[in-house]
């Protein structure tokens, strides 16, 4: 298909303008110490129906088309966009924590994701969902991303703040993002739970569910695709590293022979294929095939790793969160007095569940709040997750616009907060002793210098998804 010179010059202003507003606000943002993927959204909000569609209405609509060959385009941009976006986040799912962080890690992570769950469940049922959900109308759906809403903690906008801070080698960035990596798992999950009950009768089935004979829809349908979700998350946490290093090695392999980054490629589009062909949502099938690939450590696939992340922070994902903003409209369909009490709930009942946890753990009361504070951030998985609950119609474009809203406040409390205790000189955390003989042994609250290199994690400046290219 060949697109018309005006649909190409069309075309490349959108892509073109939202790359420069993705990378000019982002960095914007850097230089004020707030996370660059709320930049890029921003960025994306002064091109939509908020800001240029109420200065310039018809360039709005001339550059962003609700149809024709320029909005299929976008459309595949976004899509692609949130793929890789969730196939480096699961190739960032290899951190560890010590052996003496664990009992701490494992609490937060409870107490931080039922407490916030189950809240947002109870709160749910005492509203009124008639402005809240989508065109699908699944109450069920609803009140589970809801109750998700709470309870998400953002990967990636933590580890980027604690790598301009310079504490992403500390204890206490261990134990935060083992406690976001355990719970994204687990938002993810249930996630998957909440699409498999939207399903539009209409829609035609294929793959598993047509050759089960599955009506979509129903029942049985939601049931089979529960089920299908958690065994092939399971089939490639447990498989897929096996055979992604397998594959990797193989002398047949010609595409990893020519190119390891092509490869990586391949076995992210066949981890999605296998996905949809099973009536999955794809995005499980991306999030899956990242983790199976951060298993292989040679050379090789580590940098083929790092240049899929390049490519992609330089272009998709940064078209995809911008695009994200040019679908809010805070002028039609936000609700302030929703959003205000809503941020207030999720904040308070997410941050005293993490501190909570925390003090069970033996955390001093400094470190449990900065814990608490950190796993509040949303940041990327609140996005995700309401980009991916508006896309299948289980929330409302106002609802939608209160979600990213929240993501974007609670990742600029974290980021503000943890910098003021960083540059105070004060320690987020009390570090362990160190067990070597060393003759100037490592004292319990010593300041943490901010200039100490991000190794830990194998994050480094250019390798924390989503926020490439920080403060130089």
């Amino acid at each position: 298909m060949t697109l018309a010179g005006a649909d190409v010059l069309r075309l490349l202003m959108s892509l073109g303008l939202l790359v420069i507003a993705a990378h000019a606000v982002g960095h914007a943002f850097t230089l004020i110490r707030q996370p660059r993927v709320i930049g890029e959204i921003v960025g994306g909000l002064l091109l939509g129906p908020t800001v240029l569609g109420m200065v310039l209405p018809s360039w709005h609509d001339a550059l962003f088309p609700e149809s024709g060959a320029s909005a299929a385009v976008l459309g595949w941009s976004y899509q692609l966009g949130l793929l890789l976006l969730m196939f480096c986040s699961g190739a960032e799912m290899r951190t560890a924590f010590r052996p003496d962080e664990a009992r701490v890690v494992g609490l937060v992570t409870v107490l931080g994701v039922t407490v916030p769950f189950l809240a947002g469940l109870v709160v749910f049922i005492t509203l009124d969902p008639t402005g809240l959900a989508g065109p699908s109308g699944s109450k069920t759906a609803l009140m589970l991303v809801f109750g998700l809403a709470v309870a998400v903690t953002s990967i990636p906008v933590i580890s980027r703040i604690m790598v301009d801070l310079g504490i992403i080698d500390t204890s206490f960035a261990r134990v935060v993002l083992g406690v976001a990596v355990l719970e994204d798992l687990v938002v993810y999950v249930v996630l998957a739970l909440a699409l498999g009950m939207v399903s539009a009768p209409e829609a035609t089935a294929f793959g598993l569910p047509a050759v089960l004979g599955l009506e979509p829809g129903s029942g049985l349908e939601m049931v089979t695709h529960t089920a299908t979700t958690g065994a092939f998350m399971a089939a490639m946490g447990l498989g897929g590293p096996i055979v992604f290093r397998w594959l990797r090695t193989s002398r047949w392999n010609l595409v990893s022979t020519s190119s390891p980054i092509a490869f990586h490629l391949v076995f992210l589009f066949g981890g999605t294929i296998a996905a949809l062909w099973l009536g999955i949502t794809p995005i499980f099938g991306a999030f899956m095939a990242g983790i199976a690939t951060s298993s292989a450590s040679d050379a090789e696939s580590i940098q083929a790793r790092a240049s899929v992340k390049a490519f992609s922070f330089a272009y998709f994902v940064p078209v995809y969160f911008a695009i994200v903003g040019v679908q809010l409209d805070l002028v039609h369909s936000f609700r302030p007095w929703f959003f205000c009490w809503f941020l207030v709930f999720a904040c308070a009942v997410k941050s005293a569940s993490a501190y909570a946890g925390a003090r069970l753990a033996g955390e001093p009361r400094h470190s449990s709040r900065n814990i608490a504070l950190a796993t509040n951030a949303r940041g990327g998985p609140g996005i995700v997750l309401a980009s991916v609950a508006f896309g299948a119609g289980i929330v409302s474009e106002q609802f939608y616009t209160s979600l990213v809203l929240l993501a974007i406040v609670t990742s600029m409390i974290t980021g503000t907060w943890l910098g003021r205790i960083a540059r105070s000189g004060k320690a987020l955390r009390d570090e362990p002793l160190a067990p070597s003989a060393d003759p100037a042994p490592l004292h319990v609250g010593r300041r943490v210098p901010l200039r100490r290199r991000a190794h830990a994690f194998g994050v480094h400046r250019s390798d924390t998804f989503g926020e490439a290219s920080g403060r130089r």
